[in-house]
């Protein structure tokens, strides 16, 4: 039974996730921009993300954000992650009673180290909390926008809402798993970005696939370290939300977190890179933010640090690396 979906954010993955929708039932689409909304309603593509996506016709953008989250069952949060607390914020007068509210969203908020279901439920009233699912894995844009075979994890607390959700997106080519480890869920998805930018700059540096497969490893035992301080089941880890989403986001071509490195690794500048881009890469606010995290919470992430002090410009991508390297030596798995 098709239920009534809006989704917030009119860039590449708001737009696959309301094609997706679009394949249960109608959608509403909010984003920014005045422009966007009219193209998606007449032309039905987009004109700034996703271009060569066709957008089926049960897909009604508006730019009225208290209009599409209105009288909706499920909302899907598609925007940056600086931006979901003030998004969500103006939303919440429209939220209909029993709305189930999908957090697509990969980040931690800079400000406060919180992750996006811990932002959701700051801002959420309470009578909501129990109905706030997040969605992460391996999933580019582009792909599941061409009907190309997806698996995702679908995260909630409440297992019963997790699997509503399952059963609403799930569709012949695009299939989701549950769990109820959602800070395990969350923090693979927004860290794998962080391991990205350092893979994306050894690959610059034509480090070779060696390097590339140690600071993956490596990268892994750092998210699982923090997940485990913050309580997460570690072998969410070694699911689609964790390795899975971290194989992508380091090897794929189309990933915006490792172009951002890879160009770092060839020598160019973080405001010439970033000048280039129509989309954001999440890892880099990530970085910041996961290392006050680490910090605070007295976790050992050198690859993440190393990240931060090269987009920082306190180091060259070849210092950050030879300091790896000369870490003091251990043993591989220490409690």
């Amino acid at each position: 039974m098709a239920i009534p979906v809006g989704v917030l954010g009119g860039g590449s993955f708001g737009t696959c996730l309301a094609i997706l929708c679009a394949q249960h039932g109608d959608v509403s689409l909010w984003t920014r921009h005045e422009d966007v909304a009219d193209a998606i309603n007449r032309d039905h593509h987009n004109p700034r993300h996703l271009r060569e996506a066709e957008i089926p016709p049960n897909v009604v953008a508006s730019t009225d954000l208290g209009g599409v989250v209105a009288n909706k069952e499920l909302i899907v949060c598609a925007v940056p992650s600086h931006a979901l607390r003030d998004v969500m914020a103006k939303a919440v007068p429209h939220l209909a009673e029993g709305a189930i509210v999908l957090s697509a969203v990969k980040g931690i908020e800079t400000e406060t180290g919180m992750t996006m279901h811990q932002v959701l439920e700051d801002v959420l009233p309470r009578a909501h909390h129990a109905r706030i699912v997040c969605l992460s894995g391996p999933s580019f844009a582009s792909e599941i926008a061409q009907h190309k075979p997806t698996v995702v994890t679908i995260a909630c607390a409440e297992e019963t809402y997790a699997i509503s959700v399952q059963a609403s997106l799930s569709c012949p080519w695009f299939r989701c798993y549950t769990t109820t480890d959602v800070i395990g869920v969350e923090l693979g998805g927004a860290l794998k970005n962080v391991i990205a930018i350092a893979v994306g700059m050894s690959d610059g540096q034509e480090a070779g696939n060696n390097t590339r497969a140690a600071l993956m490893t490596r990268g892994l035992a750092e998210i699982t370290r923090l997940g485990i301080r913050m309580g997460a089941d570690p072998t969410t880890f070694l699911g689609l939300s964790g390795m899975g989403d971290l194989i992508l986001t380091c090897t794929g071509e189309l990933s915006r977190n490792r172009h951002v490195g890879f160009e770092l690794g060839r020598g160019r500048s973080l405001d010439e890179i970033l000048g280039e881009m129509d989309e954001v890469a999440e890892g880099i606010r990530t970085t910041h933010a996961v290392c006050r995290l680490a910090d605070r919470l007295k976790i050992d992430m050198p690859i993440a640090q190393g990240v931060r002090e090269v987009l920082e410009g306190v180091r060259t991508p070849a210092e950050a690396g030879a300091l790896l390297l000369s870490r003091q030596l251990k043993p591989e798995f220490t409690q």
